[in-house]
């Protein structure tokens, strides 16, 4: 038996690497996609209960928006509460984003790359 050649392996890892990071012009897309959906009035509504830094009628129900990767350093804590914060907390009254399928994973983690640069 051969020893399969390296040389392909090596370029298919290398492939594969670079389409899983993000180039930065990617992820800017991204945190301008989610301030876009979080200010959205029919879909995020995060202004109907947050103040958010630039958004405009902001409500007071909720916690002003600000320093959050400070307070959710781990980015997939504050997923978990976008899509579903009746599991942490079951007196909220935060409507569970992804439960209901009002956002989708993709703008729920487009919203958290928002959230991250407050």
């Amino acid at each position: 038996m051969t020893a399969l050649p390296r040389m392909p392996v090596l370029y298919v890892l290398l492939a594969i690497a670079a389409s899983l990071a993000a180039s930065p012009a990617q992820a800017q897309s991204a945190v301008t996609e989610g301030q876009k959906l979080a200010f959205d009035r029919g879909k995020g509504n995060c202004l109907t209960c947050h103040v958010i830094n630039g958004g405009d009628l902001p409500g007071t129900i909720g916690p002003e928006l600000k320093g959050i990767k400070a307070k959710y350093p781990d980015r997939n804590e504050l997923a978990a509460i976008i899509f579903d914060e009746t599991k942490r907390n079951p007196q909220t009254m935060m409507p569970p984003f992804g439960r209901n399928r009002i956002l989708t994973e993709q703008e729920i983690n487009a919203i958290v790359d928002f959230l991250q640069t407050l």
